[in-house]
């Protein structure tokens, strides 16, 4: 399907044509200014914030997309363990902590140098951040409410499952 079929425009400005996607699948966004848009979307397992910010300066488009709770400070050394491991396993992207906040959180950017963002290139950037967190996020879970060490947290999200019970 081509641009023209999908009613996307290609746009300078790549937060724009993720605006456009974002409608497309019915996300709660907010562009709060016009290099930047936040969205909510639903996962399975929490709702994720995403926020993305255009660079012009860098010719670059930047996605976070944080997990809606916060790591107490008697798991955060437990949850620096994990952090390095699932990074290890990225190829793209990578997870951080913003330890002020306590916040955990996908991070990856989009470099065009002087390329324009196709519609594509959005969605595969927003695809990677939902599907790492959707992924991890019971390793985290586990972790910080479980109490499980980081290694065990881990193995336990390394299988595929099948169905529905």
């Amino acid at each position: 399907m081509t641009m023209a079929e999908t009613g996307f425009t290609r746009a300078r400005n790549p937060v724009d044509l993720i605006e456009q996607v974002a409608g497309a699948h019915d996300w709660a966004c907010d562009r709060t200014h016009e290099d930047e848009l936040t969205l909510v979307v639903a996962g399975n397992w929490t709702d994720y914030q995403l926020s993305l910010n255009w660079r012009e300066d860098l010719e670059s488009l930047h996605i976070a997309c944080a997990f809606d709770f916060k790591v107490p400070d008697n798991r955060l050394s437990e949850v620096y363990r994990l952090v390095a491991q699932i990074n290890e396993q990225l190829w793209l992207g990578h997870f951080d902590i913003w330890t002020r906040e306590g916040l955990i959180m996908f991070r990856q950017g989009l470099m065009l140098n002087g390329a324009v963002a196709t519609q594509s290139q959005c969605e595969a950037l927003l695809r990677a951040a939902l599907e790492a967190c959707e992924r991890y996020y019971q390793a985290f879970q586990f972790v910080v409410w479980a109490g499980k060490d980081s290694r065990e947290a881990l193995a336990s999200t390394m299988f595929e499952t099948e169905g529905q019970a």
